[in-house]
């Protein structure tokens, strides 16, 4: 057991997972770094040891049920408890290309291999660990979505999308906003804190070489709102401390 804050974070290996990581073992607490590839996760949690920070890989594809399961047992066992859950890893399909409305075109199998790993996954790790999330004397919950989510947005000829119409990403981002907002309505009385983020345009893999931010500012929403004060919101859309639309 520990005093130490427990985190875990998915998608950790790299880009905005692996700043998200290193910022909240910045902060003293001790991070869980979710990859699914075995060999990758640890060469990133051998970096952000050799900068003094505590650590761990754990092997963790949302795919795979058995994984989460033993991604449970492992923290239950060790600590009993989980503060906090960035869900972070995410993906988009191959066959969508960033400025190219992919609604006529999209295949069912891109749909459920996106949401398989943005949606279904996320929710299935969620549920798996709330039980010790519960435990934590003020979880937090946090669930990386994007502005590409927001419906609000894409409705809006002036919001400045245009073309950034990747269906079957943008669908499964909007699908875990609901997904936030029904949980925030699950906890809203416990301690528990529940919210999306909105990283912003992040030049990672995902992201692309166009991307005007590096991931060190694309981690800074999930972190702030992974260690919000008790009297922080919940239920909510954020991008660097400012209210997104729905």
């Amino acid at each position: 057991m520990t005093g130490k804050k427990i985190a875990l974070v998915t998608g950790a290996n790299k880009g905005i997972g692996f700043e998200t990581s290193r910022q909240l073992a910045g902060l003293g607490i001790k991070v869980f770094m979710g990859a699914r590839d075995e060999t990758r996760g640890a060469a990133a949690v051998e970096v952000l040891r050799a900068e003094g920070l505590d650590v761990e890989s754990v092997l963790l594809d949302l795919t795979r049920s058995d994984q989460i399961s033993q991604v449970r047992a492992l923290i239950e066992k060790n600590f009993g408890r989980l503060d906090i859950l960035v869900n972070n890893a995410g993906m988009a399909h191959p066959e969508e290309e960033l400025f190219v409305n992919s609604t006529a075109t999209v295949s069912r199998q891109a749909l459920r291999q996106t949401f398989e790993v943005n949606f279904f996954g996320l929710v299935e790790l969620t549920q798996a660990l709330l039980p010790l999330i519960r435990k934590s004397p003020a979880g937090r919950i946090v669930n990386v979505s994007s502005m590409l989510g927001s419906l609000t947005l894409h409705s809006d000829p002036g919001a400045g999308l245009g073309d950034f119409k990747l269906l079957a990403y943008d669908a499964s981002k909007s699908a875990v906003n609901q997904f936030t907002i029904h949980l925030a309505a699950l906890l809203r009385n416990t301690q528990i804190k529940v919210n999306s983020a909105h990283p912003g345009w992040v030049r990672t893999d995902l992201g692309g070489k166009e991307a005007p931010m590096e991931p060190e500012e694309g981690a800074r929403t999930s972190v702030a709102l992974a260690t919000l004060d008790n009297d922080g919101p919940s239920g909510g859309f954020f991008h660097l401390g400012e209210t997104m639309p729905w």
